[in-house]
């Protein structure tokens, strides 16, 4: 006698856990990807417009929309004073947003605020270690940077305290006060307002030091490719789950009559990525920045 058939067993969904990982991806995607955040646009002619990261520091013209010269130098400072606004621009969404910010939304801040230390922080260290002595080697002069050094001791001390402040309150973020945060933030203001604006004015006068390479020549070529490498450097290697968003999510890319929207030069997908897919690691953070998908919006804690 033939014995009877056994029966498949009926596979739960259970046994497949790729079933449910995908959905719960999915959603956890959906709920912490800045792209997915909430990000009224700004319109500065509107009669009820409120502050925006503009203001207190003002941000840097480039000097390539100024002077529409093309030299490494002129060009190099461009990229810098691009870079430099994407940090005033925290510097002055932290300013303006701090004595508004929510009980419930404290913790956030702080984390804001302490990654824009820590991309001001880096950004110093790696210009006084790395790009600093290139260009000295580049021009054969080590008295270039004698302001730059002096600058930038001039607001380090201040630049300390508001780290102090904000790793104080860090576990406790209940104490957190805005109005604290400014008054540590007025004490360093002009001279680090100054030193963003001077330190591009330096870089683009160096197009006419006397030992400038020659447009065209092996020399012009090898000092273009160290503000190219620096530039594509110093802000990856500062953090890409924390600076690299926080710097993405402060460019604005209307500015200068959108001369500067695809900067910087990086495919549309991997910077998507970068925004959406390592933002997404620390997401509450930035609804307090002050631009998405590149086009200024108002700052959260004043909506």
């Amino acid at each position: 006698m033939t014995p009877p058939a056994k029966l498949q067993s009926r596979r739960s969904i259970l046994d497949r856990p790729i079933l449910i990982a995908i959905p719960i991806l999915i959603g956890l995607f959906i709920t912490r990807s800045p792209f997915f955040m909430s990000a009224p646009a700004l319109d500065p002619a509107a009669a009820d417009a409120k502050p925006w990261a503009d203001a207190p520091i003002k941000l840097v013209t480039t000097p390539q929309y100024e002077t529409k010269k093309t030299d490494i130098f002129t060009t190099g400072a461009t990229h810098m004073a691009l870079l430099h606004n994407a940090i005033l621009r925290g510097y002055n969404s932290i300013y303006q947003q701090a004595p508004h910010v929510k009980p419930t939304d404290k913790s956030d801040f702080i984390g804001y605020a302490l990654t824009w230390h820590k991309f001001v922080a880096t950004h110093h260290d790696d210009e006084e270690a790395t790009l600093f002595p290139k260009v000295e080697e580049v021009l054969k002069d080590n008295t270039i940077w004698e302001g730059t050094h002096k600058e930038h001791e001039a607001f380090l001390g201040g630049l300390a305290k508001f780290e102090k402040y904000l790793r104080d309150v860090e576990a406790q973020p209940a104490r957190f006060d805005g109005a604290e945060l400014v008054r540590i933030m007025d004490g360093f203001q002009e001279p680090f307002g100054e030193h963003f604006h001077s330190e591009i004015a330096t870089i683009a006068a160096l197009a006419d030091h006397p030992n400038a390479p020659k447009p065209g020549s092996p020399e012009e070529a090898a000092a273009s490719a160290t503000f190219k490498s620096w530039g594509k450097s110093t802000v990856t290697k500062a953090g890409t789950l924390d600076v690299v968003p926080f710097f993405l999510l402060n460019l604005d890319g209307t500015a200068e009559e959108g001369a500067w929207a695809n900067w910087p030069p990086i495919p549309g997908p991997i910077k998507w990525g970068l925004v959406n897919i390592a933002g997404a690691w620390h997401s509450r953070w930035w609804k307090f920045s002050s631009c998405a998908g590149g086009r200024p919006r108002k700052l959260y804690a004043l909506q």
